[in-house]
């Protein structure tokens, strides 16, 4: 109950686009960002689309080059973007070297990669 008040406030955050890819004019849900707090806590959700979300829930499915704009997404300063850039990007980075680069140029707090390390993609 908590979660859906978040949505108008979280869409208009998003500026009705998904967090992660940018598609605008799909549906979005919201995703919290693990490990899921007892409470909904608004700054650990993101809009994100169905596409995006089925890639997150199955890894196997994921086309690497389609997540390239992860080396902007990164610098965000939206700390749950940061974090699952910072997933997505390790996940990738077992197979593609750019991710890895991506990842060694990122300047990112110690405690956000800690949190980021805790649930893996």
């Amino acid at each position: 109950m908590a979660l859906s008040s978040f949505g108008k406030d979280l869409a208009r955050r998003a500026k009705s686009k998904c967090e992660l890819s940018g598609a605008s004019g799909v549906p979005l849900h919201i995703y919290e960002v693990p490990p899921v707090p007892t409470e909904p806590d608004y700054h650990r959700c993101l809009m994100l689309s169905e596409d995006i979300l089925d890639q997150i829930k199955k890894p196997n499915t994921i086309i690497p080059d389609q997540w390239r704009n992860l080396g902007e997404l990164i610098w965000s300063d939206l700390v749950p973007v940061q974090i699952m850039s910072y997933r997505l990007l390790s996940y990738i980075a077992q197979k593609e070297n750019w991710a890895q680069d991506i990842l060694d140029e990122a300047f990112l707090d110690d405690d956000l990669i800690a949190e980021a390390k805790l649930v893996a993609i």
